[in-house]
């Protein structure tokens, strides 16, 4: 019966007039009636969580007061237990020494009659071996493990206060999907932060460059305070905005998860932070010097045309960018249009950069000039470079 994931209990009775005196006496020559077996069956979306968890590198772990074949049998029917896992009574595990639970910790998925003890005993043995964990638990028993845990999360409804009090979260619906799906949520806030942080580094990377490489060619600023200023508050701040509610990859869940030693600027995000930063540098150096030396499109003011080509360029270009952010996979792959927020903060950008350069007053303001339509050629080519490249480099990491 415990095989077959019931909790079993055997009843029997004693026929008496008299009720002896102590335990021992009461509980002797009982006549045997039969086993009780009842279960409490698992949701069916607890299952699909599992799944989840083992495909997002999340291992789940159960640690019961059952009987070891009975939290067996649950936790096979889930998916936690499988045929190279291993399972340990908390008699067994009283008798491991702390170097030997910590060494084989990682191979047990099921622990079966435990004690508060045991339970604080396996968060930390996990925890030495470098795991960050999260424990679920709702009684008084499970409090000093819920505390011990880096995570510690309690059940709302059937939780106990003590529980609730030593732990981190409490779960309103006691739903194990439910930490899942919190799991998912936290990964593509993380996703966007980092996504916000690499296009604000890598626009601002550019802007640097713009100005310290003329001042090197001995060039004049191929850039004004007041465009600037411009840049970083309205090029740079829409689109971060919106880079910050992208939906969340299809298949972030297939991800492992993030070391806490590895920092949100490893596996060479630096690298492609400082390169687009040249590329946009490049770009709007290029356009300044097109303008100020070459003279392209003509006009008497060459040092404004280059400064106008150069201020377009780069905030057009970091416009362009900001689509690259979006994922690691091709934008034409993911949609351009599915994250609609980002397209509108694309759109009223190009507007307002449009309306102060084309429009009298505010040229005067930012000292800029009317472009031809040869000149705005120039700016949207020269502009869309970054997709190409950025798009090439997505290419050849995906291949491999």
């Amino acid at each position: 019966m415990a095989k077959r994931a019931l909790r079993v209990l055997a009843v029997a009775y004693k026929e008496t007039s008299t009720v002896p005196k102590g335990t021992a006496l009461t509980e002797s020559a009982l006549v045997y009636t039969g086993l009780i077996g009842m279960i409490d069956p698992p949701r069916e979306e607890a299952k699909e969580a599992v799944h989840i968890c083992k495909r997002a590198g999340i291992k789940p772990v159960m640690i019961t007061g059952d009987h070891i074949t009975t939290a067996c049998a649950i936790a096979k029917e889930l998916g936690i237990y499988e045929n190279h896992d291993k399972a340990i009574t908390g008699t067994e595990l009283s008798a491991m020494t702390e170097e030997q639970l910590n060494n084989d910790i990682d191979s047990y998925s099921v622990f079966a009659r435990v004690t508060p003890e045991h339970k604080v005993r396996i968060v930390k043995a996990l925890q030495k071996k470098g795991n960050v964990v999260a424990m679920t638990g709702d009684g008084v028993n499970d409090a000093p493990a819920l505390k011990a845990a880096d995570i510690g999360c309690a059940m709302g409804q059937s939780g106990t206060d003590v529980a609730k009090n030593a732990a981190d979260m409490i779960l309103t619906d006691d739903n194990f999907a439910t930490i899942v799906s919190a799991i998912q949520e936290g990964r593509g806030i993380y996703q966007n932060i980092k996504k916000a942080i690499h296009f604000l580094l890598s626009s601002n990377i550019g802007e640097i460059l713009t100005i310290f490489a003329a001042i090197l060619l001995g060039l004049p600023s191929p850039l004004l305070a007041v465009q600037l200023l411009w840049v970083n508050l309205v090029t740079d701040s829409l689109p971060a905005i919106s880079l910050g509610v992208e939906p969340a990859d299809r298949d972030i869940m297939k991800d492992k998860p993030i070391s806490p030693q590895t920092g949100m600027f490893a596996n060479g995000l630096v690298f492609k932070i400082v390169f687009e930063g040249l590329l946009i540098g490049s770009l709007a150096l290029t356009a300044f010097i097109l303008g100020y030396r070459y003279n392209f499109g003509g006009s008497s003011d060459t040092l404004t045309l280059g400064r106008t080509l150069s201020f377009a360029v780069l905030s057009l270009s970091q416009l362009f960018h900001s689509f690259n952010m979006r994922s690691n996979k091709s934008i034409f792959k993911i949609g351009i249009f599915s994250n609609i927020k980002h397209v509108l903060s694309f759109i009223v950008c190009s507007i307002l950069l449009s309306t102060v350069i084309m429009f009298e007053p505010f040229a005067d303001i930012f000292k800029v000039i009317p472009l031809n339509m040869k000149q705005w050629i120039l700016v949207v080519i020269l502009s869309f470079v970054p997709i190409i490249v950025v798009e090439m480099q997505k290419g050849v990491n995906n291949t491999h």
